[in-house]
């Protein structure tokens, strides 16, 4: 690794750090304003579930997102340099004067920011089309208002069936209500299964060569065929498991002509092409040296063919050949050859689909609502008192599975961040080869962050919006996760903060619509809204100035 990569990755674990104690207060405003919890009991409690987030969240589609937000040939390592920094001071900025801005969205901003100026310095004004992925944005942008408006309409549907003096028709709308949202999430499991072999199978590769070269038409045809058949197999994914899909896949010869584009991610990892080809671009000095590897690698290209049809010793001697490669290089070439399996790689890319953890843990939750519900209501004689103890019990429940959500969503930003730099360096083929160590790293710093905590904002998200009794508290935290848990499913990355803020408002609406601090809530929305474009200035300016050092 270059000595600015493990800047950029040290920089954007620091990022994900100052994100935990910004956004603590999402976690824990409602369990410290109803006491249920001390401040430093609700952030321990809020940092131990925002790292078991990590073994909930194995498919990292909102890590996905966010690396693909800014299009390839302008991610760059100052770029994302210059967006954290942004970031970053626009973060400790927001926490110091108290202000619930989104830490979500003042790193897109930042990123977009910086791959802006990096294009309009390199190549003029070119449109914003051609530099970021317009309906990534658009649609990130788009939930700033769909997230805490679900967040508000969910807490007060919670709210209202809660508050319900009929405990059998409570119950039946809870089961029905717990029953949609089931099939939502195996929906989502689905869809996942064939996005997931769509990448395994480099479909959009093939596609994109086939429409530049009709030659290479009847590879992709080949390859969707192949596709759709796996696509087939995985049906029933439930019932037979990853293990079995991927050996039947396997069995059927289904990855026959696979095998090339490993190679090609291979060694084109291995010489870091695609870090080359950038630093060539920027750096005119370096344009000799990569156009000569470049025709190198063309030279020997037609060797990938021949993987897995011939002994990897042989194949690795032969490109060495081809390159002139020293012993050491030789070896570490033959070495990832080796480590190719792509039976072990299908089992990883179905098992990220896999939400079954999410929909047990989902009906676990709503088990453990209509037990109490039934403690209070049927075994003894409702009291207020009674009720108002069991909710506070119950706010542990609910803020745990609120932490989830917020590690599970804000994590995915910065591993999307981590590895969009390693792709950039040419270190990673695609983003779908994340290595394991990012996303435990990146949980890691959030929940370190969230046990630094954040009281100023705290004291606006608990008690400034409008008061939160426990009942109340037990609804805006159970809609908050849904909310998180939905959309991380779908890979959209909202705001941990304006869902929550929704949320809260919906059920201080609930009571009145005078209990909402209106006034409060409007200044939260202009926070919201200037996030991304002052972010992105930022972002703009540090660019200029990193540019300067580097």
């Amino acid at each position: 690794m270059s000595t600015l990569l493990i800047i950029v990755i040290f920089l954007a674990l620091l990022f994900d750090y100052i994100n935990g104690f910004h956004d603590a207060a999402n976690s824990i405003a409602t369990v410290v304003s109803t006491k249920v919890l001390t401040p430093f009991q609700a952030v321990a409690w809020a940092a131990f579930f925002n790292f078991v987030a990590f073994f909930i969240f194995t498919d990292h589609a909102v890590a996905n997102t966010i690396a693909k937000t800014v299009k390839s040939e302008f991610i760059t390592l100052p770029v994302i340099l210059s967006g954290l920094l942004a970031a970053i001071a626009w973060n400790l900025i927001t926490w110091w004067y108290g202000i619930p801005s989104s830490s979500s969205h003042t790193l897109i901003g930042g990123f977009a920011g910086a791959a802006i100026a990096y294009a309009f310095d390199s190549q003029g004004f070119i449109g914003l089309a051609k530099i970021v992925e317009e309906k990534k944005i658009l649609i990130i942008i788009l939930f700033i208002f769909v997230a805490p408006l679900l967040g508000m309409i969910v807490s007060m549907f919670i709210t209202l069936v809660i508050i319900s003096p009929r405990f059998w028709v409570r119950t039946l709308i809870i089961v029905f209500s717990t029953a949609v949202a089931w099939m939502v999430f195996k929906h989502f499991q689905d869809e996942k299964v064939k996005d997931n072999l769509a990448k395994f199978f480099y479909i959009d590769k093939f596609k994109s060569e086939a429409e530049k070269n009709p030659a290479n038409q009847a590879d992709y045809f080949q390859v969707k065929a192949h596709y759709d058949r796996a696509v087939v197999i995985a049906d029933d994914f439930e019932h037979d498991g990853a293990d079995s899909i991927a050996a039947r896949i396997m069995r059927e010869n289904l990855t026959v002509l696979l095998s090339e584009k490993n190679m090609e991610d291979v060694v084109n990892t291995t010489f870091r092409i695609e870090g080359l080809r950038k630093a060539a671009r920027d750096n005119p000095s370096q344009k000799e040296h990569f156009e000569k590897i470049s025709q190198n690698l063309n030279n020997v290209g037609h060797l990938n063919q021949l993987y897995g049809k011939i002994p990897n010793t042989q194949l690795a001697d032969s490109i060495a050949l081809g390159l002139d490669l020293t012993a050491v290089e030789r070896e570490r070439l033959l070495t990832r050859m080796d480590n190719i399996d792509m039976g072990k790689d299908l089992v990883k890319v179905i098992k990220r689909a896999d939400n079954t953890m999410i929909r047990i843990g989902l009906v676990i939750f709503v088990a453990i609502f209509l037990l109490s519900f039934f403690y209070v209501d049927v075994l003894h004689k409702p009291s207020a008192e009674r009720k108002g103890k069991v909710f506070k019990k119950l706010q542990l429940l609910t803020s745990a599975t609120l932490s989830i959500g917020h590690g599970g969503n804000d994590a995915q930003k910065v591993m999307g961040i981590i590895t969009a730099a390693m792709v950039a360096e040419g270190i990673l083929p695609d983003i779908k080869m994340m290595p394991d160590w990012i996303p435990l790293a990146c949980y890691s710093a959030i929940a370190l962050g969230t046990m630094s905590g954040g009281w100023k904002i705290i004291k606006t998200m608990g008690t400034k919006i409008t008061k939160v009794t426990p009942l109340e508290g037990v609804a805006a935290e159970t809609s908050g996760a849904l909310t998180l848990f939905g959309t991380e499913q779908m890979g959209i990355p909202v705001s941990t903060t304006h869902t929550i803020t929704g949320a809260i408002m919906g059920v201080g609406a609930t009571k009145r619509l005078s209990a909402v601090r209106w006034g409060v809530t409007v200044s939260l929305v202009w926070a919201w809204i200037l996030t991304i474009p002052v972010s992105a200035l930022f972002a703009g300016i540090s660019y200029f100035i990193v540019k300067l050092f580097l």
